[in-house]
């Protein structure tokens, strides 16, 4: 098993706004975190996720490809909210694992994140586009302030919001036992990164299923505030 995907409502939510995509064919890992009124959200989300599966079926992977998936799905979620009273307002982040070969390209709008463990040390990989990481940059928080900061949901990109919405665009180097994980902040909201650590750290004995279970459980042991959904990938290629 190359990857395992898990999602889970949370203990306050009434609704799962997340969305999410694996391919371990395309090798292609997607979560998106929807925002906005009544199922709006759930929209926004669900067509970042539609556009990211079009891209995966039909080009081969690069950074231009995957500018122009996550270009494409702004603007289709731009539009559906202009068009739709009930949507206004709506929009969502967007991570994203496409690999080929041993390059992996990342995309990144909002705070879901990208990490990656490599020899038993987690790294986060994306840059989150909130308030409170901005405040954490600039030293006038903490790390640890940051996770209890009021404003702590305020995002400061999103796809088919106004203002700023370019994705951040990387390339890394994969290798072989690297196990990456790509989650929205229901996850990394909840659970540091210590903790997140510890529990991915289980995917090497009791496999890949058993940490996606072991991360969900724990953010919802955590109080689950928020709709939580992960993608685990272990590359097990050279």
């Amino acid at each position: 098993m190359a990857s395992v995907l898990r999602t889970h409502v949370g203990k306050v939510r009434a609704q799962n706004e997340d969305a999410a995509y694996r391919d371990d064919e395309l090798k292609v890992y997607a979560v998106a975190d929807g925002m906005g009124g009544h199922l709006a959200g759930e929209v926004a989300s669900a067509m970042a996720i539609d556009a990211i599966r079009s891209m995966a079926k039909g080009q081969a992977a690069s950074s231009a490809a995957l500018g122009r998936a996550v270009s494409a799905a702004h603007e289709a979620i731009a539009a559906h909210a202009r068009e739709n009273a009930a949507c206004a307002g709506m929009g969502t982040t967007l991570s994203v694992l496409w690999r080929s070969g041993r390059t992996m390209y990342i995309a990144q709008v909002g705070d879901s994140r990208v990490y990656r463990m490599r020899g038993g040390r987690l790294q986060q990989i994306t840059q989150d586009h909130s308030l409170v990481e901005e405040l954490v940059r600039s030293g006038l928080i903490t790390r640890e302030e940051a996770r209890v900061h009021p404003r702590r949901n305020v995002i400061t990109r999103a796809l088919g919001t106004q203002g700023e919405n370019t994705p951040d665009l990387f390339t890394e180097e994969t290798q072989r036992g690297d196990l990456w994980l790509v989650c929205s902040d229901g996850l990394n909201s909840m659970i540091s990164d210590e903790e997140i650590a510890a529990q991915m750290a289980k995917a090497a004995g009791q496999g890949l299923a058993a940490a996606a279970d072991a991360l969900i459980g724990c953010a919802l042991d955590a109080g689950g505030r928020d709709n939580v959904t992960l993608i685990l990938y272990l590359n097990e290629e050279a």
